[in-house]
């Protein structure tokens, strides 16, 4: 016998007074709101042009400096670039690029881990092996090596991100998938001749969307820091598109002279993935008290 399902809309009701009484929940919350707002209104926040270059602004202080103003509030940078209008646009690319990757793995790992698991057999063996050797690779480094395959630029970036996280919602797919078909309702489901890939979209998935989405929103917190790594290092997003690693590695010969080239932008990855991951704890814990703590 199964565990009984939750009343529809009880979880609902339940997740917004947890979300309220969970300081790392409402924390993680707030930061994620705010760079989601600065990405959706970055047209209206930012006071400039992102590519707009002023001689007068070049190195220019940010505004709490001595001989800053208020014109440019993180500084300019070496091109006469309003640092605080790029990374508002910068948050723009790097959500966008979070979701789409995000998304595309867990509809790809998702469905192969459900093949895999619940047919078993040459179909597990196949896309088993396959997530093995990638398993062989940190996931930063399948990424450069594909992006040095197809070279830079958004969609190769994308394309990348998702060959190398997929295989996260495989593994954790197939688990459930090869769980749920010993279950008896699962056998009276065949014997009723109930088709299997109703069994998977009606049974499998379904009783593993609280794991998937845990994980999609700590891998959003990941591929935000990835981009960022791609960027810095010339593979990911190229100018004069603003990214935040991007404008981290225009700022690093400049560290020195004009530190605020790269604490801007850093900081702002810094805030997406802490929001990111301290969201992701909560879900985590509320999905599974027991793991609380831990």
């Amino acid at each position: 016998m199964t565990d009984a399902a939750p009343a529809p809309g009880l979880a609902e009701r339940r997740f917004m007074p947890a979300l309220w009484a969970s300081p790392k929940g409402l924390t993680g919350a707030a930061l994620i709101v705010t760079v989601v707002l600065c990405a959706v209104l970055a047209p209206v926040v930012a006071p400039h042009d992102p590519a707009q270059q002023m001689l007068e602004w070049r190195f220019a202080s940010p505004a709490w400096a001595e001989g800053g103003s208020l014109t440019n509030l993180l500084g300019g940078d070496n091109l006469g670039r309003d640092i605080f209008s790029r990374m508002v646009v910068g948050a723009q690319a790097s959500v966008t690029i979070a979701l789409i990757v995000v998304t595309i793995a867990l509809v790809v790992g998702s469905l192969l881990g459900g093949l895999a698991g619940y047919y078993g057999g040459w179909i597990d063996a196949i896309i088993m092996r396959l997530v093995d050797f990638q398993l062989a690779f940190p996931f930063l480094l399948l990424a450069l090596i594909f992006m040095a395959i197809l070279g830079p630029g958004f969609n190769t970036l994308v394309l990348a991100l998702s060959f190398a996280l997929w295989i996260n919602f495989a593994r954790i797919v197939r688990s459930e998938a090869m769980r749920i078909r010993q279950l008896e309702y699962v056998a009276a489901a065949h014997t009723m001749g109930v088709p299997n890939w109703r069994i998977i979209f009606g049974h499998v998935l379904p009783n593993v969307l609280p794991a998937m989405l845990v994980l999609a929103t700590l891998d959003v917190a990941l591929v935000i820091i990835a981009e960022a790594a791609l960027s810095f290092l010339g593979l990911g997003l190229q100018p004069p598109v603003p990214s935040w690693g991007l404008m981290i590695s225009e700022g690093r010969d400049f560290l020195y002279d004009a530190p605020w080239m790269v604490i801007g932008p850093a900081i702002a990855v810094v805030i997406a993935s802490v929001g990111i991951n301290l969201f992701g704890d909560f879900l985590r814990d509320y999905f599974d008290p027991r793991l609380e703590g831990i």
